[in-house]
């Protein structure tokens, strides 16, 4: 059974509610005339504060006003968009302590997974500071004839960039992706999932207090109907995470405004041990793939997949380290892994683990509730013998559950893998990395780490990170990261001479005459 931390002298429960005063600090100058909405924290399932909503009206006003905030603010030049978002690094850093607290607040999570959403803020500020402004920078393209014709690329800001963040990364999902916005000369209008609004609404403050002019980043606060689809109905471009079902809705109304979107949605991410990894290594990299955030993560692994040659000790080394995973609802940093969210998916995991259990499959460990530690906690639960009968087999659980699959070789890992309509993540763990290059190329996923579970894909900016199938479309992070926030634009001079009207040259001649240059061209190897 994981041990239990809750002291009461570090973890005063009584004071988990935010005070109304800086509900309202933080609150100012959203356009809210809805009706107040009380949300809850998971620690302990007490109303944690109250928070003014926006209606569909509020939202029309809000995104008005970032209309005419991204008019002034496009013509400021690009390297001082830049620093803004390496001060924002700096504050971030600097004011993580109250960051930390509203993200286990609002998401409870133990505070070394909210520590992730910190760190991942900063990166990105970096990043894009520093690589942002090249990515943007206009692009000479070889013209129909060269030399005669001088092509460049440009690209224009979108305008208003709609994003709709979800619960479980309130921080990070809600800014990182604003961040690309932003410098790429957007404003954005900010709908945060209610459980991760008092998170998203301290970050923008940041924004305001690094730099960023007031009126640019609006957040308009409400559930999804009709507050989250006010947004999708009037951004020019959306940018949208959560689950799959609501993602097609999305696109669907992204698609009848013909705007943009990208989405990043759901997944059933697998971990294939392979019969020479090192298990000193696998048996804590798999501990985190499968619970870090309870097992809240997009990109969580919930298929662990064992070459049997070395199952029964990975296993053995296995459950020992889940039945050591420390519980605790608390504000420090003596903790494993902390709470669900909510009811609701309190009622999802447990639902996933009772139908297995009523259709053959077995707990290895895990697989109870422990209100003695939060109303929403649910120990780190392994499966075993989980079949295609089992709602767990192919539905996203997104808690800290996972079935353990047998395999006899690498052709078989593949197949599991693929055998979803999910592909967001995946994960191998091998001494070769060659072998390792060569099955993450097989595998249907966005990302593949190879001797790590997500963090290393998920951190390393500067490459693309998303979705195959129905784990979403589009991009964030890297080049594609900031230019889907952009309108391509080819601006093209012709010197010397008109196209198709040379001087001497008509009809047949002009088209031997072109001929003669295409075949030349050709031979040059130009492009």
């Amino acid at each position: 059974m994981p041990d239990v931390i809750a002291d009461p002298e570090t973890d005063p429960r009584a004071t988990y509610a935010v005070d109304p005063a800086r509900v309202r600090a933080l609150t100012a100058g959203v356009v809210a005339s809805g009706e107040p909405m009380t949300t809850h924290t998971p620690m302990t399932g007490a109303p944690l504060a109250v928070l003014p909503t926006s209606t569909a009206t509020d939202v029309g006003v809000a995104v008005d006003r970032a209309r005419a905030a991204q008019r002034r603010w496009a013509p400021v030049p690009l390297e001082r968009r830049a620093r803004l978002l390496l001060d924002v690094h700096d504050l971030v850093l600097e004011r993580q302590g109250e960051l930390l607290d509203l993200v286990q607040l609002e998401s409870g999570k133990a505070r070394s997974h909210a520590f992730e959403e910190v760190a991942d803020v900063a990166i990105v500020c970096r990043y894009y500071a520093r690589r942002g402004p090249a990515h943007l920078a206009p692009q000479r393209h070889l013209g129909v004839f060269p030399v005669l014709t001088r092509s460049t690329e440009h690209h224009r800001p979108k305008g208003v960039v709609g994003i709709v963040s979800p619960w479980n990364y309130p921080l990070s999902l809600a800014v990182t992706d604003a961040l690309p916005a932003l410098l790429a000369g957007n404003a954005v209008v900010l709908r945060p999932d209610p459980q991760g609004t008092l998170t998203a609404l301290a970050a923008v403050r940041l924004l305001v207090e690094a730099g960023f002019p007031d009126d640019l980043v609006q957040v308009a606060l409400g559930p999804g109907d009709p507050t989250g689809a006010a947004v999708v109905d009037r951004a020019d471009y959306v940018c949208f995470t959560g689950s799959t079902a609501t993602g097609r809705t999305v696109a669907a109304a992204a698609g009848k405004r013909l705007v943009g979107a990208s989405l990043e949605l759901g997944g059933k991410n697998t971990v294939y041990v392979a019969d020479d990894a090192d298990l000193r290594r696998a048996v804590p990299g798999v501990l985190r793939a499968c619970f870090a955030s309870a097992g809240q993560l997009c990109v969580s692994a919930e298929r662990l997949v064992v070459h049997e040659a070395v199952a029964d000790e990975f296993l053995g080394r296995f459950l020992d380290a889940v039945s050591g995973i420390r519980l605790s609802t608390g504000l420090h940093w003596d903790a494993d892994m902390g709470s669900l969210v909510g009811p609701a998916q309190l009622e999802r995991v447990l639902g996933h683990v009772d139908d297995a259990v009523a259709k053959g499959a077995t707990v290895l460990t895990g697989g109870r509730a422990r209100p003695d530690v939060g109303p929403y906690v649910v120990e780190p639960t392994v499966l075993d013998g989980v079949t295609s009968a089992m709602a767990c087999r192919d539905e996203e659980t997104f808690g800290p559950v996972v079935a353990v699959y047998r395999v006899p070789d690498d052709d078989a890992a593949v197949a599991l893998a693929n055998d979803t309509e999910y592909g967001l993540n995946a994960s191998v763990w091998t001494r070769d990395v060659a072998r390792g290059r060569a099955l993450a190329a097989r595998i249907e996923a966005g990302t593949v780490n190879v001797n790590e579970g997500y963090a290393a894909a998920w951190g390393s900016i500067g490459s693309p990170m998303g979705g195959m199938k129905a784990s979403g479309v589009g991009r964030r992070h890297g080049r594609e990261g900031i230019l889907k926030y952009t309108e391509a634009q080819n601006v093209s001079v012709q010197g010397l001479v008109n196209i198709a009207d040379v001087p001497g040259l008509a009809g047949e001649a002009y088209a031997r005459t072109l001929t003669g240059a295409l075949r030349a061209m050709r031979a040059a190897r130009l492009p």
